[in-house]
């Protein structure tokens, strides 16, 4: 059979080029009572299977050092304080958990059952003693160190990892039945099709997924409302809603490869979604190349759409967040200060105006502003854009509107969280554009709230800001801002983030 590759067909410009079965516009189609019920459930976040196997290769490096620190501790009056055996011990420790990486010793399999993997733990922990030992004989140091400290530092090593390893198996087990450490996954599609994956699921030993329910646009009689015990919560526009409320992780398309014009036309309305979009392939006959598919046990998925951000990826953008909004703040302080006292006393009201704005997945934020309105005029709706010479700016308002000093309190939105420092820019949520919403000018508009919007970003610096007076801008806008989602990293941030003063210099849209 020959291989195909499927980036040629489901990609994201493929997909918002397709023009069949259209995406939904403006908000998105109201769920039933029991859906909502369902959803509920699951608002909480859970523990990702990757980052819980990252936190273990930490603390396991930091414990094994410091089973060696512990064991020359324990032999000082004998040894002697010598730095040499602390930086052998950190490398040592490091040695350890790449070699453990290699031998697939952080696998949730390897995980759940340590016995059943001691012994290829105990060998990976005597490899890294066997070539220190052997490093030290060609470097001519061996004589420098203490063979007891060498035995004693290998036992509690060993005995480190092996309590660690009970300790954590327990734990696993013990989240994964209460749902704390689980992939929560949606099957769209129902009938035979959906009720071959959930049983070939069902049957992996080491399954993660949990099925919170089947949503399908088909009628009841071609798409049974109970399928493998598992009901069918509602039709594709009401899955947006549902993943909006809940925190879902997957979601699962139960279709044939053959039925390529459905497929797509699902995939225009769930591309906005910020999660991993799968398609099932166990019931395939076609071969894709091996780099293509994701497995759940041993049934197969097509890799279709990644969440933009997930995992060790988030947690270093909120670190870039919290070290970069300190600076600004630190920097920044006079400049605020300053601006606080002159709205104060250019206008009656209070400093700062705060707005509500669509946020990551669409949930409303509460956004930090100067108030550069006179207070009996602002418009926290944003239903009436502000133009040139606007008469509801105050005269401090022009200035600091201009020159964006107005955006500075966001700073700290960005500290607790509700932003990030780059990213795309949150609209208000009745933000309109000649009497119609934004989504209903921009098809796919949603897909911006897939990361967590910012206080600068691509389209900003690209000068696509200020007054969205026109469709086109507002296409032009959300166009940079995908192009973000889809291309980003930290580097990219960085960038991001110390161009936007240069490019600020240009106020011709800012008013």
């Amino acid at each position: 059979m020959n291989q195909i590759d499927p980036s040629s067909r489901f990609t994201p410009d493929a997909v918002r080029r397709f023009e069949a079965g259209g995406a939904p516009r403006g908000e998105p189609a109201e769920l039933g009572a029991f859906a909502k019920r369902v959803a509920a459930q699951y608002r909480t976040d859970t523990m990702s299977p990757v980052m819980v196997s990252g936190k273990l290769r930490i603390l396991e490096f930091l414990l094994l050092a410091l089973s060696g620190a512990f064991s020359h501790f324990i032999h000082y009056d004998r040894i002697g304080m010598d730095w040499s055996y602390v930086w052998t011990g950190f490398g040592g420790a490091l040695l350890a958990v790449i070699l453990l990486e290699i031998s697939d010793a952080y696998q949730m399999t390897t995980l759940r059952n340590p016995f059943a993997h001691a012994r290829r733990i105990a060998l990976v922990w005597s490899g890294v003693f066997a070539l220190m030992a052997l490093a030290a004989f060609f470097m001519k140091t061996s004589q420098d160190f203490s063979r007891l400290w060498f035995g004693s530092w290998y036992l509690t090593g060993l005995a480190t990892l092996f309590g660690l390893r009970l300790v954590m198996s327990r734990l696993i087990r013990r989240w994964a039945r209460n749902g704390v450490m689980e992939r929560r996954a949606v099957i769209v599609g129902g009938g035979k099709g959906a009720e071959t994956l959930i049983r070939s699921l069902e049957q992996q030993p080491d399954n993660d997924i949990r099925i919170c329910g089947i949503f399908d646009d088909r009628s009841d009689t071609r798409s049974p409302p109970i399928v493998a015990g598992y009901p069918k919560l509602g039709n594709i526009s009401e899955l947006i809603e549902f993943a909006r409320i809940a925190r879902i992780d997957m979601l699962i398309v139960s279709l044939p490869l053959t039925a390529e014009s459905r497929v797509l036309s699902l995939l225009k309305k769930l591309w906005v979604l910020p999660v991993d979009i799968r398609l099932s392939a166990h019931s395939s006959e076609l071969r894709f190349r091996p780099r293509a598919y994701s497995f759940v046990g041993s049934v197969p998925l097509l890799d279709i759409f990644d969440k933009p951000i997930n995992d060790w990826d988030s947690v270093a953008k909120r670190a870039f967040d919290i070290v970069f909004s300190l600076l600004g703040i630190l920097a920044f302080s006079p400049v605020m200060i300053a601006t606080a006292i002159a709205i104060k006393l250019d206008s009656k009201g209070p400093v700062l105006f705060k707005q509500k704005r669509h946020g990551f997945n669409n949930d409303v934020i509460e956004v930090y502003k100067f108030r550069s309105m006179y207070a009996d005029q602002s418009d926290p709706t944003a239903r009436r854009a502000v133009t040139k010479g606007d008469p509801r700016v105050t005269r401090v308002g022009r200035i600091i509107r201009k020159t964006s000093i107005d955006e500075l309190p966001q700073f700290f939105n960005a500290l607790l969280g509700s932003l990030s420092l780059v990213g795309p820019r949150p609209h208000a949520i009745a933000a309109q554009s000649h009497n119609l919403l934004y989504t209903e000018v921009v098809d796919g508009y949603f897909a911006r709230h897939k990361v967590k919007p910012g206080v600068t970003g691509w389209a900003q610096i690209n000068g696509w800001r200020g007054e969205m007076d026109t469709d086109e801008k507002i296409r032009k806008r959300t166009e940079f801002d995908l192009h973000y989602i889809e291309n980003w990293s930290l580097w990219f941030d960085l960038k991001i983030l110390f161009l936007t003063p240069i490019r600020l210099l240009n106020t011709e849209n800012a008013y």
